[in-house]
């Protein structure tokens, strides 16, 4: 009994130390993100606007989002197209730039350096300046063009032009992507590509034969992150075209943002970061469920 009683005490000891080390962030995660995540589904119910006290009014607020929002309608369109495209887009060639920086080739790590150098940067303010300025009406791009004798556009002005832009801002900053799949390209084994050139296979199918297979579970992990990522896209819009032309590139993101800190409308901000989530929650859930038929795992049973 006194054997037992022992481990016991142990056991809950090493708990106890285990809790305590990671209480720094059980006490974060409880405070700054469950909580708050809490009170923003509380205040999704309420007619809330920081300057008065909330009022419950039940499911009004998503009746009104559903019903007779059209700018909810427009921000959501905009935003599933942005994804839709700039997502397959950038792991597209994030895949092909990691292929090329797998080669044995001398002074590589500068290659990949340079290239992963706008990754670093990121979504930032300073960037999204910088592009506001190179598709601008006056902006580099067009002084490229007018060299050989085409007038360029104010791409950014224009509804058919504007969302490109953010497009390919986003395929640009492809470097977090381009890195987990060189990773993920150093672990495939060399025995898998010999035994390919012994059967005859060229670089093509030994490509959609080995390398594909062998990396869908990263194409997996980076699917999921970068459409998580794609649906929250904020601050190019913001800065460089600020929603517009005509709604063309505002996105859910903003429209959220305006509805809580420039109309003060928290409880309908509330209600739009709720379906957003579920949106996103459906979306991930599409993705994994239709993983099973091409994803491939070592293990057998992809378990």
């Amino acid at each position: 009994m006194k054997t037992t009683a022992s481990k016991m005490e142990k056991q809950w000891f090493t708990s106890l130390q285990g809790y305590a080390f990671i209480s720094p962030w059980l006490i974060g995660f409880f405070l700054l993100t469950f909580w708050p995540m809490l009170q923003s589904l509380y205040f999704s119910f309420t007619d809330y606007s920081l300057l008065e006290a909330e009022k419950w009014i039940g499911l009004t607020n998503y009746k009104k989002i559903f019903l007779d929002d059209s700018s909810f309608t427009n921000s959501l369109k905009a935003t599933l197209l942005f994804v839709l495209i700039a997502v397959p887009v950038k792991l597209g060639g994030a895949l092909l730039i990691a292929i090329m920086l797998n080669m044995k080739l001398q002074g590589m790590f500068i290659y990949r350096t340079v290239i992963y150098f706008p990754s670093l940067i990121g979504a930032s303010v300073a960037v999204a300046i910088l592009w506001s300025n190179l598709f601008g009406k006056d902006g580099l791009i067009n002084q490229l063009l007018l060299q050989i004798g085409i007038e360029g556009k104010n791409w950014i002005g224009l509804p058919q032009t504007a969302l490109a832009t953010l497009i390919i801002l986003a395929v640009w900053q492809f470097g977090s992507s381009m890195v987990i799949f060189l990773a993920g390209l150093k672990q495939i084994p060399s025995e898998l590509y010999e035994a390919s050139a012994v059967d005859g296979a060229g670089k093509v199918r030994t490509f959609f034969s080995v390398t594909l297979p062998m990396l869908s579970p990263i194409i997996l992990f980076n699917l999921v992150l970068q459409t998580i990522g794609a649906f929250q896209m904020f601050t190019q819009a913001f800065i460089i075209t600020h929603g517009g032309p005509m709604e063309s590139t505002y996105m859910y993101a903003l429209y959220l943002f305006e509805k809580a800190f420039s109309r003060y409308q928290m409880g309908y901000a509330s209600a739009l970061a709720w379906i957003l989530l579920v949106i996103i929650s459906i979306v991930t859930l599409l993705i994994f469920a239709t993983s099973k038929k091409w994803v491939h795992y070592e293990t057998e049973g992809g378990k």
